[in-house]
């Protein structure tokens, strides 16, 4: 948990997680595409069939993640990482988008600008603040940043 939610959250035991899928794919947006593949195969081999709105919903959460990893993040030549982590309380799923961009942070969750109804971008996150139990943003070491969000399948 970061600073920016720790007002959000009362802190939890950590749950064990029962399932871990990581990738790093390239900054691109056939990467970005890539992510949202994968990530609706994993939760088909895991029990949310692509045809359950957990599994639309997920997937729609890694597409937003992963087009803002390779829009807001990408650096020349740096990959980024894609982590899903199931956690048997709830069914619950975290998924993390770890991009080369510290520097880059999004709003805090809570504080997202309402965006203009005609505009072609800019409501990635706020769909993630909409459909997502939790989401923030973390930097573990100075050369990457990761956006999550944690939503319950069940």
């Amino acid at each position: 948990m970061n600073a920016d939610i720790a007002h959000l959250r009362a802190p939890q035991p950590t749950p064990t997680p029962t399932r871990h899928f990581t990738i790093r794919l390239s900054s691109t947006p056939r990467g970005a595409r890539l992510a949202r593949r994968l990530a609706a195969g994993q939760l088909d081999s895991w029990g949310w069939p692509y045809d359950t709105e957990a599994n639309r919903t997920a997937t729609l959460l890694v597409a937003e993640l992963a087009a803002n990893a390779v829009l807001h993040g990408r650096v020349r030549g740096r990959d980024f990482r894609l982590r899903l982590t199931l956690y048997p309380e709830g069914a619950t799923l975290r998924i993390e988008v770890s991009d080369a961009r510290p520097d880059r942070r999004p709003p805090a969750p809570g504080t997202l600008p309402s965006g203009c109804a005609e505009a072609e971008s800019g409501r990635g996150l706020v769909l993630v603040e909409a459909l997502a139990g939790y989401w923030g943003t973390t930097c573990g070491d100075p050369y990457t940043k990761t956006v999550w969000c944690e939503v319950a399948l069940a």
